[in-house]
């Protein structure tokens, strides 16, 4: 009994320890692997139904059909729009630019975790993309120019979902207590922003809904491991300095 009760009590202190925002290992950790362990979860049974060419491939198929053969010129022209500003240098001009944002406000760790986060997802979805090598989808009058790298997942999609989600992250952070409107609004908007980037290259036919899907899954999880690993960090560089 008293062994299993101590066992029980290191247990019980263990829990309490990984669910404390002031921990240095605390709730920022525990919540970070956690959504890095859905994120994988869903990027796996994308990936194994992708590559069992279960029935999202013939959604994915569906889709791609259907919004090539019902273009609409004026909106086409939109998410060419979306989707060039997105590519690997607009990606790269635009984390440059937040970089420089953060460099100017002092935010040193959030510019650590953007320094992390653009170069490892971009490195990451290449890695990725070879693994699967999906080809890309195909029509007889595309609405982009077909592309000679590999379709599962998107890049455009992982780059911007983290690129707005740790613009999200911060403004969220940099809001006061209470005003749960505003941080409400402000990841609504980092999401939609992501989604759109997504959409765009559903509806231009340069991927499938499930490479969309897929990037985002992928994008989140890196991006949650890497805003708690940094978090980490200054947390424990914070109880160094107060000791």
């Amino acid at each position: 009994m008293g062994m299993t009760h101590g066992l029980l009590g290191k247990l019980r202190r263990f829990i309490e320890a990984r669910l404390s925002p002031e921990g240095e290992l605390g709730l920022h950790m525990t919540v970070g692997v956690a959504l890095m362990l859905v994120a994988i979860v869903v990027f796996h049974e994308l990936a194994e139904a992708v590559m069992g060419a279960e029935q999202i491939t013939v959604i994915d198929l569906q889709v791609a059909n259907w919004f090539n053969q019902n273009a609409v010129p004026w909106i086409t022209s939109c998410l060419l729009v979306i989707t060039h500003i997105h590519g690997v240098i607009g990606a790269i001009t635009l984390a440059c630019l937040f970089a420089w944002y953060l460099h100017r406000r002092r935010a040193h760790y959030w510019l650590l975790t953007l320094v992390i986060t653009m170069p490892g997802v971009m490195i990451l979805n290449v890695l990725l993309k070879y693994v699967f090598g999906r080809a890309r989808p195909s029509f007889e009058t595309p609405l982009l120019q077909a592309l000679s790298t590999y379709s599962f997942p998107s890049g455009h999609t992982a780059t911007a979902t983290a690129l707005y989600g740790i613009l999200g992250a911060y403004l969220v952070c940099q809001t006061q207590p209470g005003q749960w409107s505003r941080r409400v609004a402000i990841v609504a908007g980092a999401f939609l922003m992501a989604v759109l980037v997504g959409f765009s290259r559903i509806y231009l036919g340069a991927h499938y809904l499930s490479d969309v899907l897929a990037a985002m899954a992928e994008s989140c999880g890196w991006l949650a491991i890497c805003i708690a690993g940094v978090s980490t960090l200054r947390r424990r560089r914070a109880v160094r300095q107060d000791q």
